[in-house]
């Protein structure tokens, strides 16, 4: 077989080739941008429905309301960075993207669920104890409480995520990137908030 190789008696057979035209990008994007619209309804609707029983002083949906505004952050400034990068450095966005920015979404919803749960039982704790605290002082009050375990959480995420970068495969390094960007914007958000 190899002596056949050398001499070119063997024609290489091309078993698949894999490309995407403008037409499978396009439909990537819509498929993409849809289950984005998608999941950003349904946290809506589970973070109003979680949180029904605290409509004072804010009603449940604007629970919801600021969760989708964290999650704005949380998504456009990877993206943006992303973009950037296509630009300079030719990284595509491909569907290890999307399903990366969904992770975000997943990540960044879950923080906000903790510091909205904390929130919830700072209201109610005031409420047992007849405490006269505006709302203001009670969410900077819950975002404290919560700061550490937040940031323990992000720090372990990275270090996993630097990991999986430097020591996994090749086809995971932008995948692991995007979910760093997104774990230290949203972080250094929360922290500066």
């Amino acid at each position: 077989m190899v002596g056949a190789l050398k001499v070119g008696e063997v024609a290489p057979v091309i078993e698949r080739q894999n490309t995407v035209g403008p037409t499978a990008g396009s439909e990537l994007k819509s498929k993409a941008l849809k289950a984005i619209a998608v999941v950003v309804l349904m946290i809506v609707l589970f973070i109003t429905f979680a949180f029904r029983k605290v409509s004072r002083p804010v009603s449940s949906w604007k629970y919801g309301l600021s969760t989708v505004i964290a999650l704005a952050h949380d998504v456009i400034i990877p993206t943006g960075i992303f973009v950037l990068f296509g630009h300079y450095f030719g990284i595509e966005i491909d569907l290890l993207f999307v399903t990366g920015l969904l992770a975000i979404l997943g990540y960044s919803v879950h923080d906000t669920i903790v510091v909205f749960d904390r929130v919830r039982e700072n209201l109610r704790i005031n409420q047992e104890t007849n405490t006269k605290e505006e709302f203001e002082t009670t969410v900077g009050k819950s975002v404290a409480q919560t700061f550490g375990r937040s940031i323990n959480t992000s720090l372990t995420i990275f270090i996993t995520l630097v990991a999986l970068y430097f020591y996994g495969p090749v086809v995971t390094e932008h995948f692991a990137l995007l979910l760093t960007i997104g774990c230290i914007s949203s972080e250094t958000f929360e922290t500066l908030n």
